[in-house]
């Protein structure tokens, strides 16, 4: 058993952090009661991990790392028509350093050739898509969705508000899924 020296507060992790878990989880999922519910798994998975929380990340990063877990997880129930492609996320964050384990079972990172291959053809899928949609709302939602930049640096850059940039990442996420609809999930 491991021996946790730093503490965490579960109890006020829905006051303090559920907002932002939301906020991360809409941009990715576009479904409020689909980003309730990993949310909900995230703080019962965190809940349940507490003891191997070893403090070299805020609670709140440890949090996203969870929930971004559960994101991949939920795709890949939802993605099936395709296998079982191994998902990674590369992200940076200000005070993302550190490590953590969600459970005792460690991750499989290995993928075989044909993940690999799978994993290529949907990115280049994707980009090819982004490459076919309104260039102004592919630069917005690139910079949003897969650079993570901050909505304030994208709505001075673009001169808009953040309700228009909400907008014109739903536009996007639309052309997207009806693009990809065609080319990857015949």
């Amino acid at each position: 058993m491991v021996e946790n020296t730093h503490q965490i507060n579960p109890d006020h992790w829905v006051d303090e952090y559920s907002d932002y878990l939301f906020n991360y989880a809409i941009v990715r999922v576009n479904d409020r009661e689909i980003a309730k519910d990993l949310i909900s798994e995230t703080f019962l998975a965190g809940l349940r991990s507490k003891k191997y929380f070893k403090g070299e990340a805020t609670e709140r990063t440890w949090l996203i790392s969870i929930l971004k877990r559960k994101i991949i997880d939920h795709y890949r129930k939802i993605n099936s028509k395709k296998g079982q492609a191994e998902v990674k996320i590369n992200y940076t964050d200000e005070d993302q350093e550190g490590d953590w384990l969600e459970e005792k079972v460690a991750d499989n990172f290995e993928q075989s050739a044909e993940d690999n291959l799978v994993n290529n053809e949907l990115g280049a899928a994707i980009y090819d898509c982004l490459d076919k949609i309104n260039p102004k709302h592919a630069k917005i939602f690139k910079m949003k969705t897969i650079d993570n930049f901050d909505t304030e640096v994208i709505c001075n850059e673009f001169n808009i508000t953040p309700s228009n940039l909400w907008v014109i990442i739903h536009r996007a996420r639309t052309a997207l899924a009806e693009c990809m609809e065609e080319k990857w999930f015949k």
